[in-house]
């Protein structure tokens, strides 16, 4: 039998996924994806420093850092 993999967006959507699985009695394993130290550090960091406004924008950064100089 084929398997499938769920990526839900939010909480409600993987409660209703559960939910519709269990009443059709399909069995299903659930997961959490933890990262290494490293990662989730640097997202802090980058976290941290949104909320302190540093951050720019797309079109910034590719000006920056990729335009031919």
């Amino acid at each position: 039998m084929e398997s499938i993999l769920i990526h839900p967006e939010s909480p409600e959507q993987l409660k209703t996924v559960k939910a519709v699985l269990k009443a059709l009695k399909v069995q299903f394993e659930s997961s959490t994806v933890t990262f290494p130290p490293h990662v989730s550090e640097s997202i802090h960091r980058g976290m941290q420093q949104y909320e302190a406004g540093k951050s720019i924008t797309l079109e910034e950064f590719s000006q920056k850092h990729l335009s031919e100089r």
